[in-house]
């Protein structure tokens, strides 16, 4: 059998958000709402619950290290053999140990808690929004198809007009006890399943869940500066959780369409800039467009060269962090005419001999 470890994947020295990210992509996976009439994955979904039970307890998990696979919640351990009692004695105080782990002279002794409703699962959808929008923020329609809280019987799984009964079974407490001579050992209640309710007239439209799978859209805001990736958390419009859960949370994940004008480089925006060869050669001051639509005019030094990037503080796409705004930066491409008139032609060849003769063939270096 899988040590609580290794159900969640991860190393036993693993640091407590380590454990819960672990615990929540495991049970998104395996939830029963995820994988209707599969056994397997139900049993799945119940070892990762008391693995993460355990290991997200720090008493708990100190009990488990301890005791290892012997070690039960709510039970105690069920095999003493080569167990050294000193060695646990000097980790932490038995007496609580056992206070914690059985109770004493039947049902009504330490160590038995009522269990709390499943949380519901989180749910994840993509939304697509223009390069603009993610630039200055957006607030968009989402439809979410998930399970929703049921609209008869608000999510308490019984019939309009009846409620849960307390479970007579283990009178509310979600679990049972079983005399073991000096000691009581507790189980999770077969009849109610650890909640302590059960239904006596399950609802009609839910048949007893207390959810309904159905479409609900919900109006999220952008904030400006999201990226291709970026997971915005809408807390508590996940899936309802069953019988009255909590519900888990929405996550939207922004999907960004491209611009033809500008490119995103992080919180830097790169536009492309066409000089001519006599603005590259003697300089220039040109114009440059900005993702809020103004001009803005930036100095092309003299002898700059195709490719040479100039940057403009403050003139990028908004920080989603921090504040503030990252760069504009202009990569100049110098534009090279592709057909000359006679004029033009005589021109460059006029240029071309007054270059050689001040600076020499640019291409003799290659042969030096």
């Amino acid at each position: 059998m899988p040590t609580h470890y290794e159900t969640l994947g991860v190393p036993k020295g693993a640091s407590d958000d380590e454990i819960k990210k672990a615990y929540r992509k495991l049970a998104r996976q395996y939830h029963p709402d995820a994988n209707p009439g599969d056994a397997a994955a139900e049993e799945r979904f119940k070892q990762i619950n008391e693995a993460h039970d355990v290991l997200s307890d720090p008493d708990k998990r100190k009990q488990y290290d301890t005791f290892g696979q012997n070690f039960r919640p709510g039970q105690g351990p069920t095999n003493f053999d080569g167990f050294d009692m000193r060695a646990a004695a000097e980790g932490f105080d038995l007496g609580d140990l056992f206070g914690g782990l059985f109770a004493r002279g039947g049902a009504g002794g330490r160590g038995t808690r009522e269990q709390r409703p499943l949380r519901g699962a989180d749910v994840e959808v993509a939304v697509r929004i223009s390069f603009e929008d993610a630039l200055k923020g957006a607030t968009v329609k989402v439809p979410v198809a998930k399970a929703n809280t049921c609209y008869a019987c608000h999510g308490s799984g019984a019939a309009p007009g009846t409620s849960p009964i307390i479970c007579p079974e283990c009178k509310g407490r979600g679990v049972t006890s079983e005399s073991q001579g000096f000691f009581s050992l507790s189980h999770t209640c077969r009849r109610c399943g650890g909640a302590g309710t059960v239904i006596e007239d399950p609802c009609g439209v839910c048949g007893g869940s207390g959810r309904v799978r159905s479409t609900k859209t919900y109006q999220v805001r952008i904030p400006a500066g999201v990226k291709n990736g970026t997971r915005i958390k809408v807390k508590g419009k996940g899936e309802a959780g069953p019988r009255g859960g909590e519900a888990g949370d929405l996550y939207v994940v922004t999907q960004v369409d491209e611009s033809s004008l500008f490119q995103r480089r992080g919180d830097d925006l790169l536009v492309e800039v066409p000089v001519t060869f006599a603005e590259a050669s003697m300089g220039a001051q040109v114009e440059l467009p900005t993702p809020d639509g103004q001009r803005v005019k930036v100095k092309v030094p003299a002898g700059s060269t195709d490719g040479k990037t100039l940057r403009v503080k403050g003139r990028g796409a908004p920080r989603l962090k921090g504040g503030g705004q990252g760069d504009l930066l202009a990569r100049l491409r110098i534009a090279v005419p592709s057909k000359l008139s006679k004029q033009e032609r005589e021109a460059l060849e006029k240029l071309d001999e007054l270059q050689r003769t001040s600076h020499g063939n640019p291409r003799d270096r290659l042969f030096a």
